[in-house]
């Protein structure tokens, strides 16, 4: 039986706004209630959701923990009821709606899906946030078909080199966006047949010159200033999904006319908001459409980098800069 401290260090937020930091301070260690895992944290997951919290614009859904961090990975050291016992020292990762930035973390027995043997505790830790919101708005909200084309702004982030990969198992077309040619160059070898960098031209001019019929489907993190170059090149009946807010929430000289003429459709999706049905759902649904590929090494998300999680300032000022391509992980 591995012993659990009744103390745990955890990251948090001192001052949130503008000028918060981030500090290590001791809380009472979680325990596992029915339904529940309690992990020891081997690894977590950095998000710009963990950016957005500590600015104060994005709280935790109520009776959720405070502590930053939508996805971590671990060792399983107690369950919430006896017919969970099976999961007692399995390796796992899976998201969580907050907690992950500490040495132990909670996990819903449902959203936890094992480790697969080769991966490392990086890889795992950069996998269920990712992972499963490309899944998400991929197929369960874009019904993504093999054959359609799709478009996926910031390219090389975490959501967009697992999309990469996910709409590539398929044989969809993939055409993404990024800032630097190094980026660019990252989403071609992860199998993205178009990279166009916004810096040199813009991004709709480019494509309609490479897809003239347009794209079945554009996840938008970004929003603003996009969402009108996204209807340019929308074929007709496709669907754009806003997953974030990077570009800003206003969009200027909106005319609805240019997507109802194209019978376009508009959604925007969130996941940490979200019921733990709908993710025990999410998760299952994942894990037997693409678990096979994970666990022969066919999908396996892309790590920037890692730091220990006593630097974690560290890795939220590089994510601040833009400076990673795929996931930073802290680990533990």
């Amino acid at each position: 039986m591995v012993e659990i401290q009744q103390q745990m260090q955890v990251v948090s937020v001192l001052s949130p706004g503008k000028n918060s930091r981030l500090t290590i301070e001791q809380q009472p260690t979680p325990v596992a209630k029915p339904g529940q895992l309690l992990l020891k944290v081997k690894a977590a997951g950095v998000n710009r959701a963990d950016l957005m919290q500590r600015l104060g614009h994005y709280p935790p859904p109520p009776g959720e923990s405070d502590i930053l961090g939508l996805e971590v990975a671990g060792e399983v050291v107690q369950v919430g009821n006896d017919a969970d016992e099976h999961w007692l020292g399995r390796e796992v990762f899976g998201i969580v709606a907050g907690g992950g930035y500490a040495e132990y973390a909670l996990l819903q027995t449902k959203h936890a899906i094992s480790k697969p043997a080769h991966w490392t505790w990086q890889h795992a830790g950069a996998a269920a946030e990712t992972l499963l919101t490309a899944y998400q708005l991929l197929f369960t909200l874009g019904k993504l078909k093999s054959g359609q084309r799709v478009v996926l702004h910031a390219g090389a982030s975490g959501v967009g080199t697992s999309a990469i990969q996910l709409a590539k198992l398929v044989n969809a077309q993939v055409a993404v966006t990024v800032g630097r040619p190094e980026k660019a160059d990252a989403c071609l070898a992860l199998g993205a047949d178009i990279a166009i960098n916004y810096q040199q031209r813009q991004f709709s001019t480019a494509l309609a010159e490479q897809w003239p019929l347009g794209a079945d489907l554009i996840l938008d993190p970004v929003a603003g200033g996009y969402v009108n170059e996204n209807i340019k090149i929308l074929a007709d009946d496709g669907v754009i999904i806003i997953y974030a807010l990077m570009g800003g929430r206003i969009i200027e000289q909106f005319d609805m006319a240019a997507l109802f003429k194209k019978r376009g459709s508009m959604l925007c999706s969130t996941l940490r908001n979200r019921t733990n049905q709908y993710k025990a759902e999410l998760t299952a649904n994942y894990v037997a459409t693409f678990g096979q590929a994970m666990a022969a090494g066919k999908l396996t998300p892309l790590v920037s980098e890692s730091f220990s999680w006593k630097n974690a300032e560290q890795a939220h000022n590089v994510m601040t800069n833009n400076n990673n391509i795929g996931k930073l992980v802290l680990m533990f």
